[in-house]
């Protein structure tokens, strides 16, 4: 990316789980210099407090008030984003399933999106970052520069995942169940339902490499830094 590109953009990446929108976020912000707004990570983050704290996880009232409590943080690294939770890392904890399961249930109340949403902006509204999750381009970010909306066949995705995981059999059912029930969740929730903006660019990814997505991502993040500079 050309230096004389002042200009920041926020880029949005919406998609459902397992359609490859956290790698393509990382790999993206590495190659722009930007930042990457894991918004799945902060869920997890507050899920994992609250399995820690023995809360409920339909307690949308105790739910709200742990997250005023909380200090969630993002830090990039070559690796990815360290998640820090009051201080305390936690990057490889949340990535286990009981906090996967725990982050999507916690992220259905109202009170508690409006509480990330907050959060997501106040770190996103500097621009130079490439923010991914389910309302990015719907809800946090409805002005986004550029939007993104990462899609695969259900099938597809739950290959992905076992693959992923290196999961097999019968546990491997399970995990595809849990997928299925994620998707249920997240595309019936009363709060900011996962939809595509009406101005996202849609990409099904179920033919195409993780090469393939990225070139298309960057080639259009480079068409709006080039749109930017000539006003």
């Amino acid at each position: 990316m050309n230096d004389d590109l002042q200009r920041k953009l926020i880029i949005a990446i919406d998609g459902p789980a397992g359609a490859g929108k956290s790698t393509i976020a990382s790999r993206l912000a590495r190659k722009l210099g930007y930042v990457n707004l894991e918004s799945g990570a902060m869920y997890r983050a507050l899920a994992l407090k609250a399995i820690d704290r023995d809360l409920s996880l339909d307690d949308e009232a105790a739910l709200v008030k742990l997250a005023q409590e909380s200090r969630i943080q993002l830090e990039p690294t070559l690796g990815g984003n360290r998640t820090l939770l009051d201080g305390r890392d936690v990057s490889e904890r949340i990535r286990e399933r009981d906090v996967t399961e725990a982050a999507s249930r916690v992220s259905v109340h109202p009170g508690v999106r409006a509480w990330m949403v907050a959060r997501q902006r106040e770190m996103g509204a500097g621009g130079g970052v490439v923010m991914e999750g389910r309302d990015i381009g719907t809800k946090v970010f409805p002005d986004a520069d550029l939007k993104i909306f990462l899609d695969a066949d259900p099938v597809v995705r739950e290959q992905r995942r076992m693959e992923q995981q290196r999961i097999k059999g019968e546990v491997a059912a399970s995990v595809a169940a849990d997928l299925r029930e994620r998707d249920h969740r997240d595309r019936t929730r009363a709060a900011s339902p996962l939809q595509a903006a009406g101005d996202a660019v849609v990409i099904d990814s179920s033919q195409l490499s993780e090469e393939e997505v990225l070139g298309r991502v960057e080639e259009l993040a480079r068409e709006k830094l080039g749109a930017s500079a000539r006003r």
